[in-house]
């Protein structure tokens, strides 16, 4: 029996390997070595290494003092010199993707970069260059940087759209600084998306190793195309290792962001002007429609493109442009995603009716004047709270885009993505309630902001 069962089992095996020949019979390269025919992936490798790049980054962080040192009157009374910014040094290490070798263009994640002084490109021929930054969007953690060398090798890009679960994938990077190394595993799922990552989702979720110093580094199909750059892991209790849980950001993503980092330095993005809500089986049955996807309308900004297109609260968004829409999440990645200006169709489901509108989407009104600020703000953007921040539709208030690193604003102690929901305990709805109130000839301001869930006030004297 025993015997029997081993047999059909080399069978079953030699069968599988017939069938992996014919699979791979249309890549670019031989699967198997050239005198003992075992599989290997190193053809490919040999073709697609060379595209992906380390990266070793440095800034310096200023290193805040007591405040009471900087107290005046606490210096004079206890003759306290008065003190020098103080600062320290930060290294981090990541990859990167070549994706234009002429122009020596290359692709990586926001937090690889962020803030960095000096950005350190090596190559895998030895070759080292210091980068200067093209753009960058934090909100879907793509960045894109540029060498000043030749020769280079790119990685071609894949349709994302075409993965499915279980097609062959690589992951290439530089784990814990080790050097370029690479792991192997399948497509786990698609579309993931909820995470809390970033504000935009739509991960390729795989089981190739993905681990530190791999963020901005190139996943890759049998075809050495790639398919995704490697951003995050899943570690359950602050593990710091890979547990068979990585996300990728897809090619097609990926590519939306780099034609308008490559255009404008910066993402412009799109703004239909509502809030979603997710279709569940009660809510459905409330508005007498099949549970089948989609997100129900419940909040529409005046004068957005939603309020032009005709779009009602309560209307059940079921496909942007033919593409049916799973939920609320992937309604705001879909135009989030979209160049401004352009026009959409929105399928939707009104009183048990289908109906058809068009919206063309907007830029999201962002950004008061350097002058009409006070001095303690300099060097902040704000805006209206964007759809890829987790407070969208939650609370009110206006939302801190930026902060310039050594601006006065960074030194009062403000962060980018900071909802500001009060200014001298006046609540404020938006960006028009928000700009009066900080116009006050640099009296004191008390702000109350929210950061990270948690609610605090700051003082700007």
């Amino acid at each position: 029996m025993t015997m029997t069962r081993f047999k059909t089992s080399l069978v079953w095996l030699a069968g599988i390997s017939l069938l992996a020949q014919v699979a791979v019979a249309a890549l670019p390269f031989s699967w198997f070595d050239g005198e003992g025919k075992m599989p290997t992936l190193a053809p490919m490798l040999e073709q697609s290494k060379p595209a992906v790049v380390n990266i070793a980054t440095q800034s310096h962080v200023q290193v805040r003092d007591n405040p009471l040192l900087n107290d005046p009157f606490f210096r004079k009374f206890f003759n306290i010199p008065e003190q020098q910014p103080r600062q320290r040094s930060k290294q981090s290490l990541g990859s990167g993707v070549i994706f234009d070798a002429k122009e020596g263009l290359v692709l990586t994640n926001n937090h690889v970069i962020h803030r960095a002084d000096e950005i350190t490109v090596s190559l895998t021929d030895g070759r080292s260059f210091q980068a200067e930054l093209v753009g960058s969007d934090p909100a879907t953690d793509v960045a894109l940087i540029k060498i000043p060398a030749e020769n280079l090798s790119a990685l071609p890009l894949a349709d994302s759209d075409q993965l499915r679960v279980g097609d062959f994938v690589v992951a290439i990077g530089n784990p814990f600084g080790l050097g370029q190394t690479v792991t192997s595993g399948i497509v786990s799922a698609l579309g993931r998306s909820g995470l809390g990552i970033e504000g935009y989702e739509n991960f390729i979720q795989t089981d190739a190793s993905i681990n530190p110093g791999n963020s901005g580094g190139a996943l890759v199909n049998l075809r050495g195309e790639l398919v995704g750059i490697n951003t995050a892991i899943f570690s359950p209790g602050q593990k710091a290792g890979n547990i068979g849980i990585g996300f990728a950001i897809p090619s097609n993503m990926v590519k939306q962001i780099t034609d308008q980092l490559l255009e404008y330095g910066e993402v412009r993005r799109a703004h239909l002007g509502v809030q979603m809500q997710d279709i569940n089986s009660e809510l459905a049955k409330a508005f007498d429609i099949k549970s089948g996807g989609g997100a129900v309308v419940t909040r529409i900004a005046k004068d957005s493109a939603a309020e032009s297109a005709g779009l009602q609260v309560g209307d059940v968004v079921t496909a942007i442009d033919g593409h049916r829409l799973l939920n609320a999440d992937s309604l705001r990645n879909t135009i989030g995603l979209l160049m401004v200006g352009q026009t959409i169709e929105l399928t939707i489901l009104r009183d048990g009716e289908q109906k058809t509108l068009k919206a063309k989407v907007k830029e999201m009104q962002k950004q008061v004047s350097q002058n009409d600020v006070h001095p303690k703000l300099s060097g902040a953007t704000f805006g209206d709270i964007e759809e890829s921040s987790p407070y969208f539709g939650k609370i009110d208030g206006v939302m801190v885009y930026s902060v310039k690193r050594g601006s006065a604003a960074e030194n009062a102690g403000l962060h980018a993505k900071d909802i500001i929901t009060s200014v001298n305990k006046q609540t404020i709805k938006n960006l028009e309630d928000f700009k009066p109130l900080v116009f006050n000839n640099g009296k004191q301001l008390l702000l109350n902001i929210t950061r990270n869930g948690r609610a605090m006030f700051l003082i700007l004297r």
